[in-house]
């Protein structure tokens, strides 16, 4: 889906886009991904509300000017200056990925007020990252030099952990294609290069003191953030609820489709009509 609408933000450029009628929804991607995956569940939910989509910076369709930190902490705060750009004062929030860790920075550090918050297999609880993300952290320039073959290889590899289920390869080279090329190879290294436990320490032992619904979403074979983090992100948050996915990995949205949409409807369904249960 190309990303039509531009924001302007501390020189950088953020593409992002809405669809649909009805209550506010924004959907948050995590790494290396983008915007990507949640076109299809924006559709899905389109008839009931206005879904907004968003490239962080360094990601997708957004700027990846290599002057420009693309870190947890310069996401959260581009987030919250996107929804007061957008005007969304209470919108609902879905985040995937490092995108949980930028919703949480969001309300709990610079005061973005949601509706509710849906957390879909998220960077939330220390420690976190492969041990190939921990790999690149330490050689990012010595990787970042590799001729591209070999980045694409190893690129391809990595991503293709995040599935249970397994990807095609239009799947595959949807998700690894926007982080070859010269821009892309860059890209890529330069985000992982950034990412820092810091940032959801900063703000980890403060999930009590979130005050709004909150919904965890799990794939059970999660092989990059295992299953027993959901229960304890869960157990976390006072209040929230929980729902486990068999047969999805981290990948979630390509795993298991129908059952994340199925799921992400009766919550956000729920929080307008004023209730949510689990069976």
């Amino acid at each position: 889906m190309q990303l039509t609408q531009t924001f302007d933000w501390r020189g950088r450029e953020v593409r992002w886009d809405r669809l649909g009628a009805g209550p506010p929804v924004v959907m948050c991607h995590g790494t290396p991904w983008s915007s990507w995956l949640w076109p299809p569940y924006a559709r899905a939910l389109a008839a009931d509300f206005t879904v907004h989509l968003w490239d962080m910076p360094g990601y997708g369709q957004s700027s990846m000017d290599p002057a420009h930190d693309v870190d947890l902490g310069t996401q959260g705060e581009c987030l919250t200056a996107l929804l007061d750009h957008l005007g969304l004062e209470r919108p609902h929030v879905v985040a995937h990925d490092v995108g949980g860790a930028v919703a949480l920075r969001a309300t709990l550090l610079h005061g973005a007020a949601y509706a509710s918050l849906c957390l879909v297999d998220v960077v939330a609880l220390r420690p976190w990252g492969s041990d190939y993300f921990r790999l690149v952290q330490d050689h990012a320039d010595v990787l970042a030099a590799q001729p591209p073959a070999v980045h694409r290889g190893a690129l391809e590899a990595y991503v293709a952990g995040a599935s249970h289920r397994g990807l095609r390869p239009d799947e595959l080279a949807a998700l690894v294609d926007p982080w070859t090329g010269e821009r892309g190879q860059a890209a890529f290294y330069r985000q992982v290069a950034q990412a820092d436990e810091r940032f959801t320490d900063r703000v980890q032992d403060r999930y009590g003191e979130l005050d709004l619904p909150v919904h965890v979403v799990w794939g059970e074979e999660d092989a990059w953030i295992p299953l027993d983090r959901a229960f304890t992100l869960a157990e976390t948050i006072p209040g929230s609820t929980l729902t486990t996915i068999p047969g999805a990995g981290h990948l979630v949205q390509l795993d298991a489709p129908v059952a994340l949409a199925v799921d992400l409807q009766r919550w956000l369904s729920s929080q307008v009509a004023g209730g949510y249960r689990t069976t």
